[in-house]
């Protein structure tokens, strides 16, 4: 297998840079990719320091360099442009044609993707994310009339880290309730979550990758074990099914996909974005 240094350089986080280029080398399996990130080039030094660093790999691994940029200005980019390096540029390519067709230059000032520009925003995504968190667990119901969507499955399905991801991108209200073997014997739902019925979405997973999830947690005990994990996804399947609450198998899939796949079923509306 081939290996390769990969570079992004931002004028900010760097976070747009990685999840666009990340696409993009996902796609090729037969390279090893080894990353950095180079983050606020917020000048010409800076940009003169990265291409240093980027030549110098290049001299040591004696091949070039692969560089992904989202670098707004002009001037930065032309001097990263001079690293013997491979440069994909994700801003100039759109920006150019889109000052043309909406006749409107753009700012081409550093940092607004990634910016707090709206102060209710903020604090909508921190209210957001803090309900998530008080509501991670189950065993209280807090306030879920605010809910957007209430989560529910067994335990390390994954509920947690998706209703925190859609609270933090998009501002969702998500409660988590674990089912517990309790309520996986009686076949019915816990009497608080009847009057949000219709709020409910489960996820399921194949018992297999939940056992191997459960024992990096607690190997070698029941709460591991195939049998229990094996009864676990079948009983809260015939659950879902039983109360018709919609739901997805999260095996394989990315906390993003995943996320994106219920707001899509459920037209719950995104009030921010990313």
């Amino acid at each position: 297998m081939s290996k390769r240094t990969v570079f992004f350089l931002s004028d900010q986080t760097g976070v747009t840079a990685e999840t666009m280029g990340h696409s993009l080398l996902t796609q090729f399996d037969g390279v090893e990719f080894r990353q950095i990130t180079v983050p606020f080039i917020s000048g010409l030094d800076k940009a003169h320091e990265a291409v240093r660093k980027i030549n110098l790999v290049g001299e040591m691994e004696g091949t070039k360099p692969i560089v992904f940029g989202t670098l707004i200005q002009p001037e930065v980019r032309e001097v990263v442009r001079t690293a013997n390096a491979f440069f994909l540029d994700f801003f100039e390519p759109f920006l150019t044609p889109l000052e043309a067709e909406l006749q409107v230059h753009s700012h081409h000032t550093a940092g607004r993707t990634h910016r707090m520009a709206d102060t209710n925003e903020y604090i909508l995504r921190i209210d957001a994310t803090n309900f998530a968190l008080a509501n991670d667990d189950g065993s209280l119901a807090r306030d879920y009339d605010r809910a957007d969507i209430i989560m529910v499955g067994v335990s390390r399905s994954g509920k947690t880290p998706t209703c925190l991801y859609m609270a933090m991108q998009y501002g969702v209200f998500a409660a988590n309730y674990p089912l517990t073997e309790d309520d996986l014997e009686s076949r019915n739902l816990p009497g608080h979550l009847e009057a949000y019925k219709k709020k409910l979405f489960g996820l399921t997973i194949q018992p297999e990758r939940l056992q191997q999830i459960r024992n990096e947690r607690r190997p070698n005990s029941r709460y591991s074990s195939a049998q229990q994990v094996a009864f676990e996804v079948r009983a809260a399947e015939s659950l879902f099914e039983r109360h018709a609450i919609p739901v997805i198998d999260a095996t394989g899939s990315s906390i993003e996909e995943i996320a994106s796949r219920i707001l899509d079923r459920t037209n719950v509306e995104r009030r921010l974005r990313p």
